[in-house]
């Protein structure tokens, strides 16, 4: 694994983990509102290990990215990974997001449709939170961050593995990676709450429904069975995305909301047998 700093919207520094060589399809791996790239490590690594090239990067305002007042919207977090892809020199490679990130890639397709070979959706790309909370006040009453700023990071540490006990170390270390750890051993998250709730009304706003008609490469939708769905969104709602995509899959995993930390080989094994079926061109 490598560390680069590549280039987003207005010049922005993004903050990017590689595994370079292969030759097979490559991966882009885009995380979720509050989280980083090293959630995906473990993912990148199968994925390394069956031939593809993987890109795990901190979207703006996130672990050790750029943090920028502005540009939390779609159409500028997709296109910060639309410049991420050809500074890496990539074509057509696939994107997989996350949660929030599940929605951003989703937008990624649809705005710049020959940025991508092929779309992976976990536990979200179908995330409408306007669905479940038709006023904003009440989208950010219910969810608002934490306020974890100032927790000894021994403590928080111990309350993730307390509140995870089957997650891999790794899974651990990457959730930890959230956090700026200040000398006294206290912790801030990276994410300012103004720029998360930024991104929250984003996510309120934004209705993925609609863009599901412009993309036109394969979809996997996996989500996280037994978790409940994020934001509210259940089952049926993952599979009326899958029926509403051109070339959409449905292949859920028993897991919690993070499958890419808690289930890390069984995502990568799903998405490396489903590059090779489904993703052409």
């Amino acid at each position: 694994m490598t560390r680069r700093t590549l280039t987003g919207v207005g010049g922005i520094d993004l903050a990017a983990r590689c595994w370079e060589g292969g030759t097979g399809r490559p991966v882009l791996l885009v995380h979720g509102l509050a989280s980083n790239a090293r959630m995906w490590d473990q993912v990148a690594e199968h994925l390394a290990a069956a031939g593809h090239p993987v890109a795990a990067v901190d979207q703006r305002g996130h672990g050790r990215s750029e943090k920028p007042p502005t540009g939390y919207d779609f159409a500028t977090v997709a296109a910060d990974l639309a410049s991420v892809v050809i500074e890496l020199g990539w074509c057509r490679p696939v994107v997989a997001g996350q949660s929030w990130g599940g929605n951003v890639v989703v937008e990624l397709a649809a705005r710049h449709p020959g940025a991508v070979g092929g779309v992976v959706c976990i536990d979200g790309g179908w995330i409408d939170l306007s669905r479940r909370f038709r006023v904003w006040d009440d989208c950010a009453g219910a969810l608002a961050p934490p306020a974890l700023d100032g927790i000894p990071e021994a403590e928080l540490r111990a309350k993730v593995r307390v509140g995870h006990p089957d997650w891999p170390e790794a899974g651990i270390d990457g959730y930890m990676a959230n956090f700026d750890v200040r000398d006294d051993g206290t912790v801030r998250p990276w994410l300012s709450r103004d720029r998360h709730m930024q991104i929250l009304r984003a996510l309120w706003e934004h209705r993925p429904f609609d863009l599901y008609g412009d993309i036109d490469v394969p979809v996997l939708l996996v989500p996280a069975v037994g978790a409940g769905g994020p934001g509210g969104m259940g089952g049926d709602v993952v599979a009326a995305a899958a029926a509403a995509l051109r070339s959409g899959r449905l292949a859920g995993i028993e897991g919690n909301h993070d499958l890419h930390a808690h289930r890390p080989a069984e995502l990568a094994g799903l998405m490396t047998a489903w590059m090779a079926e489904a993703v052409r061109g």
